[in-house]
């Protein structure tokens, strides 16, 4: 599990053997069950999650019990609530363990250490929250300025798997769209696949 970290990390930061496993020594292994609650809300978000296998769905609740999916995080990835991460304040949004999941967790208080004594760890990190800063504005920009159809045909040209993976009922909320409309278009993108096909010859 540490090798896979370390193996996504490398490109954006030189370190050497040593740094490295000091580095390492600080994530910690967490098997999760699927659906698994980690971080409810109201509570402070203690850990900054890698997902080695698996996925993690960041996600809010209304008072009438309605779920909003804010983020999902998959193999390769780093996620959490990090309003409270990172301000230390109780939670806006839970997080959940929607597969069965690989994880490597690391604490607040090591996260800092290691911005403040791993030369280029600050930077590196400052460039993931960059990029997932521009991935969230584009998700955001998507539900406003997109139809149904179009939020679902990038979806399955960025992530199909994701379609395939998880449960109707989360693509829909991630699309921002109702379970039958993402029905609809599942049916009718199958067709079009089909059809599209070439035919066995003679």
């Amino acid at each position: 599990m540490h090798q896979i970290l370390r193996n996504t990390l490398s490109p954006g930061i030189n370190l050497t053997e040593e740094q490295w496993t000091f580095v390492l020594s600080h994530y910690k292994p967490k098997i999760t069950k699927r659906n698994e609650i980690l971080l409810e809300k109201g509570k402070v978000s203690q850990y900054l999650y890698f997902v080695v296998k698996g996925c993690l769905r960041i996600f809010l609740i209304d008072d009438d019990g309605q779920e909003a999916t804010r983020f999902l995080i998959f193999e390769g990835k780093f996620g959490t609530a990090f309003p409270s991460f990172v301000l230390r304040e109780p939670s806006a949004a839970s997080i959940q363990s929607i597969e069965p999941s690989e994880l490597l967790l690391i604490s607040h208080s090591d996260y800092q250490m290691l911005m403040d004594t791993v030369p280029g760890w600050e930077r590196m990190n400052h460039l993931g929250l960059q990029q997932d800063y521009i991935d969230a504005i584009v998700r955001i920009e998507s539900l406003i300025t997109m139809d149904a159809k179009e939020r679902y045909d990038i979806l399955m040209k960025r992530n199909p798997k994701m379609i395939q993976r998880l449960p109707s009922k989360i693509v829909a909320d991630y699309l921002g769209i109702s379970q039958e409309t993402l029905s609809r278009l599942k049916s009718k993108s199958e067709k079009s696949v089909k059809s599209g096909s070439p035919k066995e010859g003679k």
